[in-house]
């Protein structure tokens, strides 16, 4: 069982719905350079107590609980688009309207 830690979470201002979740004495003094950089500037979400049990909405807590104890952060990646989605951004096709 990992220990429950407190832990910071921020948003991408690059790329939405990323989300970069670190503990929250460490801040950023294990996240890769080359990561913030493509990150963007951190911005600050809000502050939580995160145990294994912690309900979130699209990742398992024991995950990010795993990443931080073993890389020093988690990268909450944005959820895949789905394809009917795309079809409003693609060239119509011949004899569709």
């Amino acid at each position: 069982m990992t220990a429950p830690l407190i832990c910071s979470i921020y948003k991408s201002p690059k790329k939405d719905e990323m989300y970069l979740y670190v503990e929250k004495k460490a801040q950023f003094s294990k996240v890769p350079e080359v990561l913030l950089e493509q990150f963007g500037k951190p911005v600050h979400v809000f502050d939580m107590l995160l145990k294994e049990d912690k309900t979130l909405a699209r990742v398992k807590a024991k995950d990010v609980l795993d990443s931080i104890a073993e890389k020093g952060f988690f990268l909450q990646m944005p959820p895949p688009k789905e394809a009917y989605m795309l079809d409003a951004y693609r060239a119509p096709t011949q004899g569709r309207y």
